[in-house]
């Protein structure tokens, strides 16, 4: 059966460059990559045929505004017995959901009678933004009566069922961070999510292809291998009280199991409370200002998200904001449009509040 890699992950946590550097270390495999999006336009799309650069070997499946493999998705089954079909060209499957979606969807699908015979879950990937993390950005509002406390919990309790559901965590972003600050951010993902399997560190947003492809965790046949090493106890070694660690999947101490994917029947109800829109202008954008525009519309609105592209001479700018971190740099390899394009993803966000701002700010029409 064709293995499947599920790539999860709240919004703005880095999937899809850590996606990107996976296709580049592909080696021999041949990949068919599947790409959800919660918006109209496909940025993430964009962006990994910026990677794949023509590779025939490597084929993209955009599923853009909407969450792969939830009730109202008509096309994933479909594309997934089209990969069947050419089987003998595909090594691996990579899907990337949706930053607002749970894995659980499309794990019950591969369960499917309609794809059980083609596809096995190979591993679940959970991919972290450390900084926010450790930035308390996950947790609950301690206030119930807060006007932000609704917006906290959604994202509390999405992104402790992301993790939950997960048998590696990622933690990502994390090259500005010191060896403490990444063992308070293994505690804090431990402390929600306690059977995670494994927890892996993407320097430079890259991740070894070895802990993320061909792990093999939901054969029914699958027993623990030793892919770390531990060096042997020596004489002045003390003795172990567990020798739990010299299991090579027990990072951080917890003892190697398997477990089937009826473990993981369950399906998560989109709130409906998160809204995509994608504003547009005509007008030139001067970089800088954009980006201090950006930045005090995150500090005003329930913006969590914007990605996109601005027009600047002959190169398309590629935009990224999470919450109010906001980078911008060029991208050379997309089309160049006419009018840049941001798409924005927020809990209760209003179009017409955020236009407003945003045209206010930087002193061009926004709609």
């Amino acid at each position: 059966m064709i293995p499947v890699t599920i790539v999860t992950g709240f919004l703005g946590s880095g999937k899809t460059t850590l996606l990107g550097s996976l296709i580049k270390s592909r080696q021999s495999r041949r990949l068919a990559l599947l790409i959800n999006e919660f918006g109209e336009v496909s940025i993430d799309g964009a962006l990994i045929n910026d990677c794949v650069g023509g590779d025939e070997h490597v084929r993209i499946h955009d599923f853009p505004y909407g969450l792969i493999a939830y009730g109202d998705d008509e096309h994933f089954i479909p594309t997934m017995k089209a990969i069947a079909e050419r089987r003998a060209n595909v090594d691996h499957v990579l899907i990337e959901t949706s930053g607002l979606a749970l894995p659980t969807a499309i794990m019950e699908l591969l369960q499917s009678p309609e794809l059980a015979g083609d596809f096995i879950l190979d591993a679940t990937l959970a991919v972290v933004d450390t900084p926010l993390l450790l930035s308390d950005q996950f947790d609950r509002e301690l206030s119930p009566d807060s006007p932000h406390a609704a917006v906290a919990d959604s994202i509390a309790t999405l992104f402790e069922q992301q993790l939950e559901f997960a048998d590696v965590v990622v933690l990502n972003k994390i090259d500005a961070l010191n060896e403490d600050a990444l063992l308070l951010a293994e505690q804090r993902v431990r402390d929600r999510a306690p059977n995670v399997r494994f927890l892996e560190l993407a320097y430079n947003a890259q991740l070894d292809i070895r802990l993320a492809l061909g792990l093999r965790l939901h054969q029914p046949t699958f027993t623990a291998h030793n892919h770390r090493f531990t060096p042997l106890p020596s004489s002045d070694t003390p003795t172990l009280d567990s020798h739990v660690r010299l299991n090579g999947h027990a990072h951080s101490g917890l003892a190697g199991h398997s477990h089937g994917l009826t473990t993981h029947k369950h399906f998560h109800e989109q709130d409906p409370g998160w809204l995509s829109f994608v504003l547009r202008s005509p007008e030139p954008q001067q970089p800088e200002i954009l980006k201090q525009a950006l930045i005090e519309v995150a500090k005003a609105e329930p913006l969590l998200r914007c990605k996109g592209f601005i027009p600047l001479g002959d190169q398309a700018v590629l935009v990224q904001g999470v919450r109010s971190r906001v980078a911008i740099s060029s991208d050379t390899a997309k089309q160049l449009s006419k009018e840049s394009e941001l798409v924005f993803i927020g809990h209760h966000l209003n179009r017409n509040t955020v236009a407003g701002l945003l045209s206010q700010l930087t002193g061009t029409a926004w709609k």
